[in-house]
């Protein structure tokens, strides 16, 4: 059986699925049934100095985006930072740590961007027997009009300066969440890096809109009539996070700075996918707000069983496998050549691969063949850019077949696939490639 046991940045867990700071982790009652369900530690939901509490707004919080099935596929919300007094958290951080010293407990934080906030309030959150905290430098919406979140981790100095603060003021673990609401992520973490960070978590929530209610014209989620920008998460994000993920992982100025992946996780597939691109573990949210902590079951034992499969012992030994694959455009190899084919058995003769393709593409999938209705791709007109693979409703009726430099159209007797390897780069443009003179 794979060995599921994370350690990540010295932080043992069972295994590598933690709870991300949000709703879910906001208190112990959460906290102690998700650990029930099997998850192997959580981000506490994140606490603020000690003072008058946060104010949440009394209403709707989450707004949504809807696949064709109601099957959400994002979520937006505008709640703050928690609004539970402080010590109350910490008496029950400290009891769930306790209780459960076999779990990953790390408290998430957020105070103003000055050193004596910061000196205050991680002895408290030290003397809870956490094991780390999180920086949230990333909250959009709320607390970064105060100069907090995403306001801090938009600034590389600034984020630089208080994991240092941090760094030299706590022997804990400190992990740096960064915003994807900036140009290049590469320059966040690399501050993070240079202040100290232990590891970087992201991607946080990304600035969004969801909708407008065309009755009232406010955006939702709508609060007596007006609405706000929040932040967007769920399986949407996806793409997004995994691409930050990678270019951290990547990049020369941050090797070796341990990742905890964030953002659209919601099965064991989703997970393989973040480590596989370089995250030592990874926080999963919305997916347990739609669907309850028990998701966790099917994460542990999917990821379980695929590692068995593949003669994985240990997470260690898939953890950023993928990174060496990821390249910057100039460096594909351009006498790859594929072509769309079509399962002719398969085929339903629905017509979409040819009105995607004629509409918007290349015109290379005939409709018609001895007057009948019949769609087959013509090799000579195809660029393999696969969009058809991906508009046919029937899995595997079109799949992509490599085909060999010079290869000829039979029906044409035309070159389908040039040889590119004597094309010549444009200096100043890697995508500008000259054929070469006969």
């Amino acid at each position: 059986m794979a060995d599921l046991t994370n350690n990540f940045v010295g932080i043992k867990s069972p295994n590598p699925f933690w709870l991300a700071s949000a709703p879910p982790t906001d208190k112990a009652y959460n906290v102690e049934r998700a650990f029930k369900a099997g998850w192997g530690g959580v981000m506490w939901k994140t606490l603020g100095e000690d003072g008058p509490p946060v104010v949440n707004v009394n209403g709707p919080r989450y707004g949504a985006i809807f696949g064709g099935d109601r099957r959400l596929i994002g979520l937006n919300n505008i709640e703050l930072i928690t609004d539970r007094e402080l010590q109350v958290n910490l008496r029950e951080i400290k009891q769930v740590k306790k209780d459960w010293p076999d779990r990953a407990v790390v408290v998430s934080l957020m105070v103003p961007c000055e050193e004596d906030a910061w000196k205050t309030i991680l002895p408290v959150v030290e003397e809870t027997g956490a094991d780390g905290i999180e920086l949230n430098f990333g909250c959009p919406h709320g607390m970064s009009e105060r100069g907090m979140g995403a306001a801090v981790g938009q600034v590389p100095e600034y984020i630089e300066m208080v994991t240092r603060w941090c760094k030299q003021n706590t022997r804990m673990p400190v992990i740096v969440k960064l915003t994807p609401n900036i140009t290049d992520i590469r320059y966040p973490a690399r501050a993070a890096h240079r202040g100290g960070a232990d590891a970087v978590s992201l991607i946080n929530t990304i600035n969004s809109i969801v909708s407008v209610d065309l009755d009232n014209f406010a955006p939702n989620p709508t609060i007596d009539g007006k609405g706000t920008h929040g932040g967007y998460c769920g399986p949407a994000v996806k793409p997004i996070a995994m691409n930050m993920v990678a270019e951290i992982a990547r990049d020369a100025e941050t090797t070796g700075l341990p990742i905890s992946g964030i953002g659209g996780i919601s099965n064991w597939r989703d997970a393989a996918e973040f480590m596989a691109l370089g995250s030592g573990n990874v926080q999963v949210c919305t997916a347990a707000m739609v669907y309850g902590f028990k998701i966790v079951e099917e994460m542990i034992s999917g990821l379980s069983n695929w590692m068995d499969e593949r003669g994985y012992t240990s997470i260690d030994d898939f953890v950023g496998k993928a990174v060496p694959n990821v390249s910057d455009w100039q460096y594909l190899n351009l006498n790859h050549i594929t072509k769309a084919k079509i399962d002719q058995d398969a085929c339903i003769e629905c017509g979409r691969c040819h009105i995607a393709c004629e509409d918007t593409s290349h015109q290379a999938i005939m409709a018609t063949k001895d007057g009948k209705r019949h769609f087959e791709v013509m090799d000579d007109e195809c660029v393999g850019c696969n969009l058809c693979v991906l508009v046919c409703p029937v899995e595997n009726c079109i799949s992509m077949e490599v085909k060999e430099v010079g290869s000829i159209d039979e029906r044409t007797g035309r070159v389908v696939a040039k040889d590119y390897a004597n094309w010549t780069t444009h200096p100043n443009n890697p995508s500008a490639i000259t054929e070469p003179a006969e």
